[in-house]
């Protein structure tokens, strides 16, 4: 399926009105210059294209390295696969879906709401799929990016980096791996053409895939030997059908599902009060945990392996209400030991005593997560003095003004940048509160203008951040996570309310970032480097 674009719809720079695209996206190679490039076709992304549309700005293209949008939830589909936070708030709130078919939505339907938005917006055209940016430089000559992608190359006034934190899989470096003779694969790359039943499976890893595939694994494979390093608090999966006359509800009064949307909400505001220092609450918490686990596992010895040792929230707090009956199962063994090596026909694990045992498995899965605090697209964009930004980062920390900014890259935007993930309610939150913010950062970029925040406004933002996360149990709660780097520092997690950060970014100000023509400055650039 092929159509044209008509020149009324055809962004700058595409030239002729032939530009053809088919069910998923533009066919050829990008235009040669547009004013916009969104690195990334997830739900930040696709947000970004939605408001940039609603704006009346159409000269823009969204640059995908996979073969459909979706990001994340195209690239997950694992067994079991679904998201943990309620399906009325895991939405655009300018994108409604009341046809949501369970209180929390598994993957398929996340990835074909996105689709659907994708159709809804007219994004097809704009959308270049199997385009993965290898490279972006800025041109301070030119006051323009230009970027190098798997489709062809580009330049851009202004480039949006919407590839989100978990796009990107960390497979550990085990000594040995690749002489291991059997399947091995991630589950952000999950193999489906690999036939699991009857197998015996290896599983590394116990954070949030994990406890959504091994029940499904369970149920097929021969033997799942799970590899256990740090034992996760998981709480009950509240989830249930949404019946056919709600459905009917919201689609007929739309205002009964923003209702129900909003109570979701402030229900899950609610949750970060333990988790930023209430002991009490976080008390309460841990015992309903360690009841669920209780209920669940009979065995003694079991259930000590699968009791954490560290605070509830320090590390991602997990829903599931087959995890532990899963391994309860006489085909499961949870091994805590430490893997030493892979070999040939297995995994060797050696045990406080010294004991080596050879687990021989016929497949091994990664369940380990995704590259968070170091992100692989910082090392393919080179800013203003021709370093990257993971130079930049590895020397002084990731960090960026309200998660968006960095300074020495000019007209560079970041969604769901540092500091803005969380652990209590819906990144779609904000990612829509970004989205008001870039769009006045936007409005400043017109011509040859150049727009980099001011490293003191980063810096003193940044330190206002780290402060605030010093009381909460991410900082405190005597685990090692994915929120921390290298230093030990929370780059991840913004510390508080999630109103507050919408507050926080509700407005642009011009006052924060150096702003430049041609050969005129339009902002005090005192004790900062001008763009440019």
């Amino acid at each position: 399926m092929t159509a044209t674009i008509s020149e009324q719809d055809t962004p700058a720079g595409v030239g002729p009105s032939t530009r053809a695209v088919d069910a998923l996206g533009a066919l050829g190679a990008p235009p040669r210059e547009v004013r916009v490039a969104i690195i990334g076709a997830g739900f930040a992304g696709l947000g970004a294209a939605i408001r940039l549309k609603q704006s009346g700005l159409t000269d823009f293209v969204l640059l995908e390295r996979g073969n459909d949008v979706g990001g994340t939830w195209r690239d997950n589909s694992y067994p079991g696969c679904g998201c943990d936070v309620p399906s009325h708030l895991y939405s655009f709130s300018f994108a409604p879906n009341p046809d949501w078919s369970r209180a929390f939505s598994r993957q398929p339907e996340i990835q074909a709401y996105l689709r659907r938005c994708a159709d809804d917006y007219g994004l097809r055209r704009h959308t270049y799929l199997g385009a993965d940016v290898t490279e972006a430089r800025w041109d301070s000559t030119r006051r323009r990016w230009l970027v190098t992608t798997t489709r062809g190359e580009l330049s851009c006034q202004v480039l949006i980096g919407a590839q989100g934190p978990l796009s990107s899989p960390s497979v550990p470096s085990l000594p040995g791996l690749e002489t291991f003779q059997g399947t091995t694969f991630h589950s952000a790359d999950w193999n489906h053409d690999y036939d699991l039943a009857g197998k015996r499976v290896a599983v590394i890893g116990t954070g949030a895939s994990s406890i959504q595939f091994v029940p499904q694994l369970q149920k097929t494979v021969g033997h799942l030997t799970l590899f256990q390093r740090t034992a996760p608090w998981v709480m009950p999966r509240r989830d249930r059908a949404i019946r056919s006359w709600e459905k009917s509800l919201y689609r007929r009064v739309p205002a009964a599902q923003r209702a129900l949307r909003a109570g979701i909400y402030w229900g899950r505001e609610l949750m970060v009060l333990p988790l930023r220092g209430n002991q009490k609450m976080l008390s309460i918490g841990e015992k309903q945990a360690r009841a669920h686990l209780a209920k669940a596992v009979s065995d003694p010895e079991l259930r000590a392996k699968l009791t954490p040792h560290f605070r509830l929230g320090c590390k991602r707090v997990l829903l599931s209400n087959d995890y532990y009956p899963a391994l309860s199962k006489p085909n499961v063994d949870v091994v805590t030991d430490h893997i030493e090596e892979v070999v040939a026909k297995g995994l060797v694990t050696v045990a406080p005593d010294g004991t080596r045992v050879v687990h021989e498995v016929d497949a091994i899965i990664f369940g380990t997560g995704f590259l968070v605090t170091d992100v692989p697209l910082a090392a393919r964009l080179f800013g203003r003095d021709g370093h990257s930004l993971r130079e930049k980062w590895n020397a002084e920390g990731m960090s960026a003004l309200h998660g968006t900014s960095v300074a020495g890259f000019p007209n560079l935007f970041f969604l769901v940048g540092p500091n803005t993930g969380l652990g209590h309610n819906s990144i779609v939150f904000m990612i829509e509160s970004q989205l008001n913010y870039l769009l006045g950062a936007i409005k400043n970029v017109d011509g040859t203008t150049t727009i980099e925040v001011k490293q003191q406004a980063q810096d003193t933002y940044n330190a206002d951040i780290q402060r605030q996360l010093k009381g909460t149990v991410w900082n405190t709660g005597g685990c090692e996570s994915w929120y921390l780097d290298k230093r030990g520092r929370n780059t991840t997690l913004w510390p508080t309310f999630t109103f507050r950060f919408r507050q926080l970014v509700r407005r642009f100000n011009p006052a924060d970032y150096n702003i430049t023509t041609s050969d005129t400055t339009t902002s005090d650039t005192t004790g900062d480097t001008s763009a440019g």
